[in-house]
């Protein structure tokens, strides 16, 4: 079959215009718009033994052996431990701070309530030292009434001595007068 050199010519530029990147973006376009095209490219990419092989080794290095597992496994419980240790050494310290931040509150309670008691107690002795003050102005003004009561019945018992002496001879002289009375 002969070719004339101006259709190989055209051939030539126009394979030339068409770079490989736009020949796989066309055949991309035609994939994507046609399912009955993809349904052929995979069923001749799978019947190929070679192909077949290819896509078998490529999706193996993506899948998770038995091994894997164990290693993620391994290393899983490793870490998981590793965690395990530092939480326990965290809930170690947060308990020890806890202690020391709860001893440090008592202390403060304690010296709170310790100086609220001291306060009180002196509030306490100076009530009563208020009231031993009236107590013993009490006390003073009962002996001044004792005094002046001992100094009254001292008045009165000089008042009786002074009414019995000027009334005694008086008393006498009548009964004397009444005597005669009745014995004569």
């Amino acid at each position: 079959m002969f070719i004339p050199s101006a259709t190989i010519t055209l051939f030539t530029l126009t394979i030339r215009n068409f770079s490989v990147s736009s020949i796989g973006e066309k055949l991309i376009e035609e994939l994507e718009k046609d399912p009955k095209i993809r349904k052929r490219l995979a069923e001749l990419m799978v019947t190929d033994s070679d192909v077949r092989l290819a896509i078998i080794n490529a999706v193996l290095a993506d899948v998770a052996t038995k091994s894997d597992l164990e290693k993620l496994e391994a290393a899983t419980k490793s870490e998981l431990e590793k965690v395990e240790g530092r939480l326990r050494t965290e809930m170690e310290n947060l308990r020890a701070e806890m202690k020391s931040e709860m001893e440090k509150l008592e202390e403060r309670l304690r010296n709170d309530f310790r100086n609220e008691i001291q306060r009180e107690v002196r509030r306490l002795e100076d009530r009563i030292s208020a009231l031993e003050n009236r107590i013993s102005a009490l006390e003073n003004n009962v002996n001044s009434i004792e005094e002046r009561l001992a100094r009254l019945e001292g008045q009165m018992d000089l008042f009786v001595k002074l009414f019995i002496a000027f009334n005694l001879p008086t008393l006498i002289a009548v009964i004397g007068i009444l005597l005669k009375m009745v014995f004569s």
